[in-house]
């Protein structure tokens, strides 16, 4: 809503009563009419600075028969329904040889941000004595036919936010009922107010103080919400206790909501009040008491879903009991749907497996056939972050997929034989496999058998095969390390290019400076199983497109790594996919090292796909891919069926 006027151009200096300068009668009235004008805009505009606050714009009027001071507390009671928003005032005409001398002044009103103003005329009378022009102060000075002890009420009609919808147009978020809890400081005197805001913030537990500012801050008549309910998922004994707090009142109402408050609330995010800080950032737009996206999609796309409110300006009469007169109408318009691709089943699957973890865990699934993303879970363990498509970790040795398929362009095949011996030093950096690695497969084995077994060290001597960019550019062909914009918070990873040959050992087992999201992982290993490489989509409205950099994945450099990754699940790290029902799996594990303060902890990874689903799991701590991340992926794969 629009929190200044354009017509301040014509606020004039005030000064004391003016005489017409030129000896002319009309230019003494035009002279005062248009001091009136300027000083009604100033009245009714905040003042932002302190040298100005307290200064009365319309004390330098010059008034017949009334005190200006007088003026300044009706205007200012006449306007203060009109929440904030300011007038263009400005004078259209003058008439003063009439025997009734007139001005005619042109107000327009932004009620509606983006819409036509609320624009009308109005007339005052002049009068001159001694050749000093005066204004005769009224009611219909502000709005025509405003009578003594009318004032003017701006009243805001909530506007119906655009659903956002899933897989199928199966609704996602819609408004559901909730109730709002606050203080009503209409049924609370000033005095009682703070103890109030107290016993309420303790009461539903949030922050004390900032509520109790924002309740001593508020007008009279002003509903101060503390926090939001679902309809029936009030605490217990908590209307009682509200019952005993001097203003606490409920109001019920409607907010957009997701099917539980968990369900994929990191993406998809949360409508609420505006913050004082998105009303500062974009005063045209918010204003205090709105509802808007305030994170997520929601947040991201909040133009579209938001729609458009509604203003009705009433004249409103001293006498309570009598009928208001609607003096001006913007009908809301209701917000647009955002269609995304989250599935409800596969995204409540998700949650629910993810339930029982403790560290932060993720699950991302998206479908090889068009990228669209199905479940984008985080638990609990987040904190509310997005881990699912925009962590950022490091993703240890579910990355070698891309190094075999970089290993695969530099001359190797499958059956390559490759050295995986229990450690290799790289300029004094010694690495080693994981502890539990199976003795059998030490000493020379094919390139398919280090990749099922997952052998760090053999990967890391074929470093000197690879050249400047080769990992990288393989990890582009399988969708990793190329951002783009998807409409949404989204991590592709990255692959830079190692500093020194450490580096570039690490980096062929997914650690050093490679990182990546479960998202990024998920799509590595679905454009294995859809061989080609697939691009992530979540919002369909935004185009997405393979980027022109990524190298397309040739017919034979896909199947020798579903080959590969079939391998991990019939003979390797995977074998707990093995009896999985259905068509036939492929699945890569991880594990990656990562510094806790002065502690060296583990993240679990695995990623699947099966038919025409991906899947990746990351879990922030965990013992090891298989272990950890595993149980949790055969739990999806199999309820996914």
């Amino acid at each position: 809503m629009r929190r200044t006027s354009a017509a301040l151009t014509s606020l004039l200096v005030l000064g004391g009563a003016l005489s017409a300068c030129s000896g002319s009668d009309t230019d003494g009235a035009e002279a005062v009419a248009k001091q009136l004008a300027g000083a009604l805009v100033a009245a009714a505009t905040p003042q932002a600075d302190e040298a100005s606050k307290g200064a009365e714009p319309l004390a330098s009027v010059p008034f017949a028969s009334t005190d200006a001071a007088a003026v300044a507390e009706s205007y200012a009671a006449i306007i203060d329904g009109m929440d904030g928003v300011v007038p263009a005032v400005s004078v259209r005409k003058v008439d003063a040889e009439a025997e009734k001398p007139t001005a005619t002044l042109r107000w327009s009103w932004p009620v509606v941000e983006g819409a036509d103003p609320w624009s009308y005329d109005t007339t005052v009378a002049l009068s001159s004595q001694d050749d000093t022009w005066s204004v005769a102060w009224a009611p219909d000075a502000v709005a025509p036919d405003l009578a003594d002890g009318e004032t003017l009420d701006a009243v805001t009609e909530a506007t119906d936010r655009g659903d956002i919808t899933g897989a199928g147009g199966a609704v996602l978020v819609t408004e559901r009922p909730v109730v709002r809890v606050g203080i009503d400081r209409s049924k609370v005197d000033a005095a009682q107010a703070p103890a109030s805001a107290r016993a309420l913030a303790r009461l539903v537990g949030i922050e004390a103080k900032p509520y109790v500012k924002a309740v001593g801050g508020a007008g009279p008549r002003a509903f101060v919400e503390a926090i939001t309910f679902r309809a029936g998922e009030e605490p217990a004994g908590f209307a009682d206790a509200l019952a005993g707090i001097a203003g606490g009142h409920t109001v019920d109402a409607e907010l957009a909501l997701a099917p539980s408050r968990d369900f994929a609330a990191p993406i998809l995010g949360r409508v609420g009040p505006v913050t004082a800080e998105m009303v500062e950032k974009d005063p045209e737009k918010y204003r205090s008491g709105d509802v808007a996206g305030i994170s997520g999609l929601q947040a991201r796309y909040d133009d579209q879903l938001r729609g458009s409110v509604g203003r009705v300006v009433h004249a409103v009469p001293e006498d309570a009991d009598a009928e208001r007169r609607e003096l001006y109408r913007r009908d809301a318009e209701p917000g647009r749907p955002l269609a995304i691709t989250l599935d409800p089943a596969l995204q409540a699957l998700a949650e629910k497996v993810l339930a029982a973890t403790g560290p932060a865990a993720s699950l991302v699934a998206l479908r090889p056939s068009d990228g669209a993303i199905l479940a984008a879970a985080n638990d609990a363990g987040t904190g509310g972050q997005n881990h699912a498509t925009f962590g950022q970790f490091a993703p240890g040795s579910t990355f070698k997929i891309v190094t075999s398929l970089a290993l695969l362009r530099a001359g190797l095949t499958p059956d390559s034989p490759v050295e995986c011996t229990p450690t290799v030093t790289v300029d004094g950096r010694r690495f080693k496999n994981y502890s539990d690695y199976p003795s059998t497969s030490l000493g020379t084995i094919a390139l398919r058998e280090a990749i099922a077994q997952s052998c760090n060290t053999a990967l890391i001597d074929q470093r000197d095969a690879l050249g400047q960019g080769d990992l990288a550019s393989a990890a582009a062909t399988l969708g990793l390390g190329i951002d783009h914009d998807l409409g949404f918070p989204a991590y592709f990873g990255e692959v830079p290019d190692p500093a020194s040959q450490t580096e570039a050992g690490a980096s062929l087992i997914g650690q050093g400076k490679v990182l990546a999201s479960p998202m990024a992982m998920a799509t590595v290993i679905a454009s294995v199983q859809a061989g080609t490489t697939v691009v992530p989509r979540l919002v369909d409205q935004v185009d997405v497109s393979v980027p022109a950099e990524a190298k397309p994945l040739a017919p034979g450099e896909a199947d020798q790594l579903r080959a590969m990754l079939r391998q991990v699940v019939t003979e390797g790290s995977g074998r707990g996919l093995a009896d999985v029902p259905g068509s036939p799996v492929i699945a890569k594990t991880g594990t990656a090292e990562y510094a806790d303060g002065d502690t060296i902890r583990t993240h679990a990874w695995m990623v699947a796909a099966q038919d025409d689903l991906a899947v990746a799991v990351f879990v922030q701590t965990g013992q090891s891919g298989s272990q950890t991340a595993g149980p949790l992926l055969e739990a999806f794969l199999r309820g996914a069926r």
